[in-house]
């Protein structure tokens, strides 16, 4: 498989939860699990922009980041969520202790945040979305990185044609 990236400039946080919201109507047509691995610095958006998909969803309550628990679980969701942040993770191994492979089912979609520091037991992404700051705003990556994450970036180019810049 060719890898393939798009990328979109992000003027405000806004943009962020709005393009996190893009990235649910591509999912949803796909109609299929996923593992989307968001990598960035602190305060690059990556907790922004799941919240934005986690809202498009339909979930009403706050989205914060799951940095202490680990996993915040959005099983009432259709598809079911989880939102991983491994901000704190001191080993991988740890994943194994939490029953990471418990996440991974059917049509779920797990957000992993900081991935990097699972590496060696978390699954491969499907799709890994890098975030930076960039002077005005922020720049979002999509990089495809299985046949499920190129179908996603082909959806989310189509859903971002309609009055969004990619490059």
């Amino acid at each position: 498989m060719r890898i393939e990236t798009l990328s979109v400039h992000l003027p405000d946080s806004v943009a962020t939860e709005q393009v996190g919201a893009l990235l649910v109507q591509a999912v949803r047509t796909l109609e299929t699990g996923m593992v989307i691995h968001l990598v960035g610095d602190l305060g690059a958006g990556k907790t922004t922009l799941s919240r934005g998909f986690i809202r498009a969803l339909g979930h009403e309550g706050a989205v914060k980041s799951p940095t202490y628990t680990l996993v915040e679980p959005y099983e009432d969701l259709q598809p079911p969520v989880f939102h991983f942040d491994l901000y704190r993770l001191g080993d991988p191994e740890e994943l194994e202790y939490m029953g990471i492979r418990d996440y991974l089912f059917g049509d779920a979609l797990c957000l992993i945040e900081w991935p990097e520091r699972g590496q060696g037991v978390l699954p491969p992404a499907d799709c890994q979305i890098e975030l930076k700051v960039e002077a005005a705003g922020r720049r979002m990556t999509l990089t495809a990185a299985s046949v499920q994450g190129q179908a996603l970036m082909n959806e989310f180019r189509e859903a971002l044609s309609h009055g969004w810049t990619v490059d």
